[in-house]
């Protein structure tokens, strides 16, 4: 069993004149960035794999994130990731190996939401507060994979975890 998580980049500037790419996190970002990094490791054990749009957002986001890991996991900022939809993102994952059985995606909406309720097993508990919400900024979406990276598309997984910032006494 492999698990893959899937995190929406923390919020962002919309300052005017800077364009999307080079938007960085907002105050509230890096603290909601920063409290998921706090108790990730304890939640989801050492990732072997991270892979990262290479937004300015995202970077510093796993950057937070990452901080409170024991061990750095390999990191792949990868451009096809930026703004990626889901079918992108779902193609990426297929390429995976057999040794990465914990990985974390950082990237964007909506191909990020997209993904996870395609992937979610309605029956999983979390699932209906994935289903009623919006995957907001700095949402985390954990599943269980069962299959080869390469299937990852062709069956739901159990939704082992859905958290916003609200889930963590953010906003």
């Amino acid at each position: 069993m492999a698990l893959l998580h899937l995190l929406r980049h923390a919020k962002s500037s919309r300052k005017k004149g800077v364009e999307d790419f080079a938007r960085p996190l907002t105050r509230r970002g890096i603290e909601a960035a920063r409290r998921i990094g706090e108790g990730l490791p304890a939640l989801i054990g050492e990732l072997d794999l991270v892979l990262c749009s290479p937004a300015r957002r995202a970077r510093e986001t796993m950057e937070l994130v990452l901080a409170g890991c024991r061990e750095r996991p390999r990191l792949l900022v990868e451009n096809e990731l930026y703004l990626a939809d889901c079918d992108t993102l779902l193609r990426r994952l297929s390429r995976l190996g057999e040794g990465d059985e914990n990985v974390l995606v950082v990237a964007h909406n909506p191909g990020m939401r997209d993904l996870a309720l395609l992937l979610a097993e309605t029956s999983s508990p979390s699932a209906a507060a994935l289903h009623s919400g919006k995957f907001p900024t700095a949402a985390r979406a954990t599943f269980e994979v069962g299959v080869p990276w390469r299937e990852l598309g062709s069956r739901r997984h159990p939704l082992l975890a859905y958290l916003t910032p609200k889930s963590f006494g953010g906003t």
